[in-house]
């Protein structure tokens, strides 16, 4: 559903021949994301994911590699193109529940709106508005104003909204991010029933890391490129119950990868490190700490 690869994104801040700068917030990020897969994308401030979410949301565009979402490329699109993409592959919900609803329209002629601009016939919108609150735990909101509904309520009428039309993908900015436990619980409840009964892809974008026990795979962002990712075997449980959990760094195209930051300032690691070809691994020995050549004297040190 969603294949990034070499992404670059680079933002220009004032004229650069009188002094402006240039950040890159992404350096050549790779991801994949499975049709039909429940995932999240974790990082913090300044991590990038905001950037990546836009450019997959059809509102910023890639300054180099390639963002291509259910086989349409990001980059090479038109206006009116993006703007059909916009209204029909992805579907968006904001952190801020204010800027998903309109204040002035009820929770059932929210979801109608964008059916709308997309064209779908006028019967057919109340049907698919009526079926779409339902699967949210709201049909008995349809009538009431987002000022009457509490913030776990708008954020799943505004996921409703979002799939009015039927998305390919789903996309989803902090969506718990101005909620307290259980009202996340019931967002996430809702986000996992629009995966399970609709099929719809969903892509969780989130600075929370406990986000990770909510969806199957979690990937971590960070300076810009995709570190690691968490994976999650419901079927493999351990004798209490508990579900296993397994991490790995992610190694992009070119045999890049990040090391846990945990991992490098506990060891000391900086500016470089010695990789050892195993028979079938591969160990990192600190540069002031690697083994010696030949193998003979005292006993080494472990690696890393």
């Amino acid at each position: 559903m969603v294949a990034c690869e070499s992404l670059v994104r680079i933002y220009r801040t004032g004229s650069t021949a009188r002094g402006g700068v240039e950040v890159q917030a992404l350096q050549g990020l790779d991801l994949t994301v499975r049709e039909g897969e429940l995932m999240a994308l974790v990082g913090a401030s300044g991590s990038g994911k905001s950037t990546l979410l836009g450019i997959l949301a059809g509102l910023d565009t890639p300054s180099a590699g390639t963002a291509v979402v259910d086989g349409t490329d990001l980059g090479a699109l038109g206006r009116r193109a993006r703007t059909a993409y916009r209204r029909r592959t992805v579907g968006t919900i904001q952190q801020q529940t204010a800027s998903n609803l309109l204040p002035y329209l009820t929770a059932h002629e929210n979801v109608r709106l964008p059916m709308g601009y997309a064209g779908v016939p006028r019967r057919e919108r109340a049907a698919r508005a009526t079926e779409l609150l339902g699967l949210m735990g709201l049909a008995r909101a349809a009538d009431r104003t987002p000022a009457a509904l509490s913030g776990g309520e708008q954020q799943r009428v505004a996921i409703a909204v979002a799939l009015a039309n039927r998305p390919r993908l789903l996309l989803a900015d902090e969506p718990t991010g101005e909620l307290d436990t259980t009202t996340s619980e019931e967002v996430f409840g809702a986000l996992r029933a629009a995966n399970a009964e609709l099929g719809t892809t969903v892509l969780i974008v989130t600075h929370d890391p406990l986000v990770a026990d909510q969806v199957g795979r979690t990937v971590r962002i960070r300076d810009g490129r995709t570190s690691t990712e968490v994976l999650r075997h419901p079927a493999v449980t351990g004798a209490d119950g508990s579900t296993a959990v397994q991490e790995y760094t992610v190694l992009d195209r070119v045999g890049r990868l990040q090391l846990p930051r945990e991992f490098t300032e506990s060891l000391g690691l900086a500016h470089r490190v010695r990789l050892v070809l195993e028979r079938d691994h591969i160990t990192v020995w600190p540069d002031h700490d690697r083994p010696a050549a030949g193998g003979g004297g005292d006993e080494e040190p472990g690696p890393s």
